[in-house]
């Protein structure tokens, strides 16, 4: 047992600490019994034993001996924490590994510390963030892919049991000031709403503040935005376009820095930074826009950029000198076009494309530089184990071919012509009139040097991104490079063991599911720079996709379709019926020669080492559904109702409002119009970018169907409705069953049909998911911002708002038919 400070402990007080057993140090300070007395805690079970009361309690208060039970605090000299987690920025994106795109904050940050060539992730973002925050592996902690498409299985249900504390946890009651700030997509949809239950927030992970945004991306103008549990709406009142969250979430991180260090100067903190960027929709302000635009990286193609970023990395040895850069993907089922084979036109689109999404990066290293400058203000630098990560999982390749002003479009399988984007939407791309996502060539260019992207599980393309760590007093080799095999798993046991603490054995009196990544802190010592990984082996699942890393080698299977791939002709094989590679990664650090031919023992060796760990960290059963899992059914926030009823104002979250996808619904507004007359909105839902509302314009009832910015389908009456009270009704016939098909509407008043359209298509699965759905006035962006500006108040009297949603039109023989092929709407 490590050296315990017994002259400050009281006896009582002492039994209760060393009845734990532990083999860690137990530090205090102070008398014991005053109210100055701290103590670190032997971490085994949390929260810690209470101590039982050392004082004397006699008649009276003169006779009696008080006692105060000491504050706990971490272990003496523990670091504080910056865990910074980018978004969807692939291998060769930074300057820092080889990219082009100016991260002078990562830079810094390196050239005083250490950077990882060889990180992992699961390939999609809150399956990765999952394992970051828990140091456990994605299905084990419920998150084999995300919420929005989670099934019930305890691999895929994204529930994070208690029986799994995350680091959050696990330092709050080890003395830590926790934060979490940016985005948070580990709360299911159907909890993620403004009175919970919490216990999936992160709050109920041991994060003490959060400020953020619970769903997987959000608009930076004008976001889906939380402090704690309630939401917050900071940039209303100034002109559009003025107010960013990027800039916004700096702010606060320092604001909390500042009032944590001036309230508990000598407390360590964890502070998670997971900002928005470089997620879509690509929004950085135009400052950062005309910065990148005048350096004019992009001008040569894809083609080139490929090629410049691999020199560079080489330069930089964050790859070796002999790795070879991977083959430019021609055939099937990647086949993307060569620079040179573009038009003027497209070549012109995906310029700007690509300097919004540099201009997004280089802004979002910007701004989390400030957040380091203000711990370095305050001293404290020194002291900070900063852990970067510079991407959850590969760059995306969720904007098509041809990238998409909407990416609301893009997931729903809608390409939107070159054509139509330049005219409509180039002079403000990346705006607040557009949620982009460029085109999937760059995507592949900024993964470089390996094949594939993100979603690809199989491929390094998909799971490898590089990774930062500095802590200048301990770690001496400044600048070094570390090419050992790690994965995020890693994380949290590298913090518990800087920080002195121990991986708890029980929490809430709960046992605890062991920790299953590695501590990295052998690789902070120059001696150890070449030294083997101590992770050996790993798997790798998403989507069907499937890898395992072990000893050198690795397996994988081959991609089967694109994940930008929309042909509703491309047949799916069994999951079961994937074609396996091999590569030996001790030789070939790009995944550039498939070795099965030569070695077929080993990739049967490697086949049957994935099946141990899938059943070890319940991956089975393995599904390879696309658009379809998205509607498969799952918990509601609003479980069995039938038939939804609302009394303006009042906003519901994404997790509770009804569904009204790929079905029948019916919206009916009981409404009092004073005698001036009244306007403004009755219900919506969504915004801008998809959605519709039921308002009145003028007192003449309308309602809107936006599809995907592109279309919006009216129905509008005649007249204005008069003083009095009055029942307005849209009720909308959906053409299924299928996905995206069109319908009928009927808006009528008083039952008196007033307007009727047949539209040709609606959203076929994903609505948007970072609006409210808002009765009696309108949050965030309008569905229609010719009709009306936010808010949009109602001025006269909601007496009553009902949503009754019809039956889901896809049978489970048509969702089984959907399983084997890729959805797509109707044209």
């Amino acid at each position: 047992m490590k050296r315990i400070h017994t002259h400050l402990l009281g006896r009582l007080w002492l039994a209760a600490l060393l009845s734990a057993n532990s083999a860690f140090a137990v530090d205090t300070t102070g008398t014991p019994g005053s109210p100055d007395a701290t103590t670190s805690v032997p971490g085994d079970q949390l929260p810690a034993p209470a101590p039982r009361f050392g004082g004397e309690i006699k008649e009276t208060v003169d006779e009696s001996k008080t006692w105060w039970p000491p504050r706990v605090v971490p272990p003496e000299g523990a670091p504080n924490i910056l865990l910074v987690l980018i978004d969807d920025s692939g291998f060769g994106t930074s300057s820092t590994f080889g990219g082009v795109i100016p991260s002078p904050t990562l830079d810094k940050l390196a050239a005083n510390g250490l950077r990882y060539t060889a990180m992992h992730n699961a390939a999609l973002c809150s399956p990765t963030r999952a394992a970051l925050i828990s140091g456990r592996n994605h299905h084990t902690m419920g998150f084999g892919v995300i919420s929005e498409a989670s099934t019930g299985f305890p691999g895929y249900n994204s529930i994070i049991t208690p029986d799994r504390a995350t680091i959050g946890r696990i330092l709050q009651d080890n003395g830590f000031a926790t934060s979490w700030f940016g985005k948070n997509h580990n709360t299911p949809p159907w909890v993620a709403t403004d009175v919970g239950p919490f216990d999936q927030w992160p709050s109920g992970y041991g994060f003490e503040y959060f400020y953020g945004f619970p769903v997987g991306e959000t608009n930076q103008w004008a976001p889906y935005l939380f402090r704690n549990h309630t939401a917050i709406f900071p940039w209303k009142g100034q002109p559009e376009g003025d107010w960013n969250l990027t800039t916004a979430m700096a702010d606060e991180a320092i604001d909390y820095l500042r009032r944590t260090d001036a309230t508990h100067p000598d407390k360590p903190f964890l502070l998670y930074y997971a900002p928005g960027g470089t997620h879509s929709p690509h929004h950085p302000s135009k400052e950062w826009v005309d910065k990148i635009s005048a350096l004019k990286l992009f001008d040569d193609g894809w083609n080139k950029l490929r090629e410049t970023i691999f020199a560079n990395q080489k330069e930089l040895g964050v790859i070796p000198a002999d790795a070879k850069l991977t083959p430019w993907p021609k055939g099937s089922p990647a086949n993307l076009k060569d620079w040179e084979e573009l038009s003027a036109d497209e070549k012109k689109l995906f310029i700007k494309q690509a300097d919004v999404f540099a201009a997004y990066h280089a802004y979002t290293d910007h701004e989390t530089g400030r957040v380091i400058d203000e711990i370095e203000r305050q001293g404290k630098l020194d002291n900070t184990l900063i852990i970067w990560l510079q991407g959850d999982n590969g760059n995306s390749a969720e904007g098509t071919t041809v990238g998409t002003p909407n990416d609301y479009a893009a997931y729903n399988g809608v390409d939107i012509p070159v054509d139509v984007q330049l005219a409509d939407f180039y002079d403000n791309w990346g705006g607040p009139e557009t949620t982009p996502h460029m085109a999937v060539a760059w995507t592949w260019a900024f993964d470089t040097p390996y094949k594939w992207t993100k979603q690809v599980a199989s491929y390094l393309g998909g799971n490898r991104t590089g990774a930062v760590i500095s802590w200048p007093a301990r770690i001496k080799d400044k600048g070094g490079i570390r090419n050992q095999f790690h994965h995020v798993v890693d994380v949290v046991p590298t913090i518990l063991e800087a920080t002195g603490i121990p991986a708890p054995e029980s929490v809430d009196g709960i046992e605890q599911h062991p920790i299953e990544g590695v501590s990295m802190a052998y690789t902070f010592d120059a001696k150890n720079a070449d030294v083997p990984s101590t992770h050996n082996t790993q798997y790798f699942e998403m989507i069907g996709q499937r890898a395992i890393y072990h000893d050198g080698w690795y397996a994988n299977t081959k991609v089967v379709v694109a994940p930008w791939d929309n042909n509703p002709g491309i047949k799916v094989p069994d999951v079961l019926d994937y074609e396996w590679e091999l590569y030996d990664l001790t030789t070939d650090w790009t995944q550039f020669e498939d070795v099965s031919a030569k070695h077929p023992d080993k990739l049967k060796e490697l086949q049957a080492v994935f099946v141990e760990e899938a059943e070890k960290y319940n991956v089975f059963p393995l599904n390879n559904e696309g658009f379809q899992r998205f509607l498969r059914p799952r918990p509601s926030g609003s479980p069995g109702v039938t038939e939804f009823s609302y009394i303006a104002p009042i906003s519901i979250a994404l997790g509770a409002m009804p569904p009204y996808l790929n079905r029948d619904y019916t919206v009916t507004a009981d409404i009092d119009i004073p005698e001036a007359g009244a306007e403004g909105m009755l219900i919506t839902e969504g915004g801008r970018f998809n959605g519709w509302g039921l308002y009145l314009l003028k007192g003449k009832p309308v309602f809107t169907y936006n599809m995907l910015d592109l279309d919006r389908f009216r129905w509008e009456s005649k007249e204005a409705l008069p003083p009095g009270q009055h029942t307005v009704v849209f009720d909308f016939k959906y053409d299924g069953p299928g996905l995206g098909k069109g319908g009928t509407g009927v808006l009528s008043v008083d039952g008196v049909e007033v307007a009727k359209k047949t539209i040709p298509h609606t959203v076929p699965a994903v609505e948007i998911m970072d609006e409210w759905m808002d009765v009696g006035f309108d949050t965030r962006t309008g569905v229609d911002d010719s009709d009306y500006q936010v808010p949009f108040t109602f001025t006269g009297k909601i007496n009553k708002i009902t949503f009754k949603p019809g039956p889901p039109e896809m049978t489970e023989e048509q969702m089984k038919k959907a399983s084997e092929m890729r959805a797509k709407p109707n044209d």
